[in-house]
């Protein structure tokens, strides 16, 4: 794969915050940028906006064309006009990430000198941020719209994480939360995962420390590796059956000849080309240091570490309203760790509904049509909405 220069994504419709916030890390860093989109309407008493949270590698484009790639938005089928989250009635908002590469404040952004010129990309010296500090700007970004409380905030995988990071530390600023194909802490097997895909990264001999950009490239190789690593744990092993099986390639100047007797090198089975097709598109529009710090803060995240492991401690008087979804044969988020979130929050007197959706397709159900969960969704917007009186 040949590398590329650094990408460009343009403007965006952001927020700055200038005072800048403090991290866990014990860094306080300033400026922050929040990059985001809206998707309907705010009512006038301002109590319809629900925060959509995007998973690890999404971005702020959930229900409309990308700047980059000029696909679809990753969740057009569940934001919009008589959608599920139906924008009708909801007022959306989907922001970029904290350490983000589509607008937000991360290791892409200018650091600044202390008078607000711009000097060079913060790069690897980008400080380790966590699901906290993303959820924190995010508020920020909530509060600049004249928000004072959500209707609900709702998420899949590393956005099921902020989901619940929302819901613990803004517990009275939101009516419900539904966390989606997500888990209160990141398993062990996850943060093994996610450091074969760092690893990747810096064996990549464009990396040149994290400053790649200095050269003109980016470790697109690395990059690749490191999504096509990431993107079967999304799917399930039935799926990747049903998708491509053992169906190999054919030369396109002799259909009876797979593609394999040209070279032992290349793509062999579709399910190769697949994946090197996923890799290649993502280097397109994801930056390296971003892939770095945003698995880094997934690792960390356990909402019972400060509670000396007790989770039901975490979500002691809530009153905010659950619905957790898991899928069957979601592998990377198992049904078993959902599981565990519910019987934390019944332990801890929450109102918590749970819905596990039986599909073959894995992690990435959320994302794809599965009739089910699209009515689990509206189902229980639709409920929550109800009790609240909403119009």
């Amino acid at each position: 794969m040949n590398s590329t220069a650094p990408l460009d994504v343009g403007d965006h419709q952001h927020a700055t915050f200038p005072e800048g916030l403090d991290l866990e890390c014990g860094v306080h860093l300033a400026p922050v940028d929040v990059a985001y989109r809206t998707y309907g309407t705010l009512s006038a008493k301002r109590d319809n906006a629900i925060v959509v949270c995007h998973a690890f590698t999404g971005d702020q484009y959930v229900a409309d064309i990308h700047p980059l790639t000029g696909k679809p938005g990753w969740w057009g089928r569940m934001v919009g006009p008589g959608r599920p989250i139906d924008t009708n009635r909801f007022f959306v908002i989907c922001m970029n990430v904290l350490g983000g590469c589509m607008g937000s404040t991360g290791p892409r952004s200018l650091r600044t000198d202390g008078k607000g010129n711009g000097t060079e990309r913060w790069g690897t010296d980008f400080p380790p941020i966590t699901i906290r500090d993303m959820v924190r700007a995010q508020h920020m970004l909530v509060r600049h719209l004249g928000i004072e409380r959500l209707f609900a905030v709702v998420g899949g995988s590393m956005g099921g994480m902020q989901v619940l990071e929302w819901a613990v530390t803004y517990p009275h600023m939101m009516l419900a939360a539904m966390p989606i194909a997500t888990a209160p802490y990141h398993s062990a097997q996850n943060i093994a995962f996610n450091e074969v895909g760092r690893q990747s990264i810096f064996a990549d001999p464009d990396w040149h420390g994290g400053r790649y950009w200095q050269q003109g490239v980016v470790p697109a190789r690395g990059l690749a590796v490191a999504r096509m690593m990431a993107h079967i744990t999304y799917l399930s092993e039935e799926a990747l059956t049903r998708k491509f099986g053992r169906r190999v390639r054919k030369d396109p100047s002799n259909a009876q000849a797979p593609e394999a007797s040209l070279s032992m090198f290349s793509d062999v089975f579709e399910v190769e080309s697949y994946l090197r097709y996923q890799g290649s598109a993502f280097v397109r529009r994801f930056d390296a240091n971003s892939y770095l710090t945003i698995t880094r803060a997934m690792d960390w995240f356990d909402l019972a570490a400060e509670h000396d492991g007790e989770l039901p401690a975490a979500f002691a008087g809530t009153p905010v309203r659950f619905c957790v979804v898991s899928f069957s044969s979601d592998w990377l988020f198992p049904t078993s760790s959902a599981r565990y979130l519910v019987r934390a929050l019944n332990q801890a007197a929450a109102n918590v509904s749970f819905v596990e959706i039986d599909t073959d397709k894995g992690h990435d159900s959320f994302l794809l049509d599965e009739p089910d969960f699209d009515r689990t969704v509206r189902g229980f917007l639709c409920g929550v909405a109800e009790h609240a009186g909403l119009a």
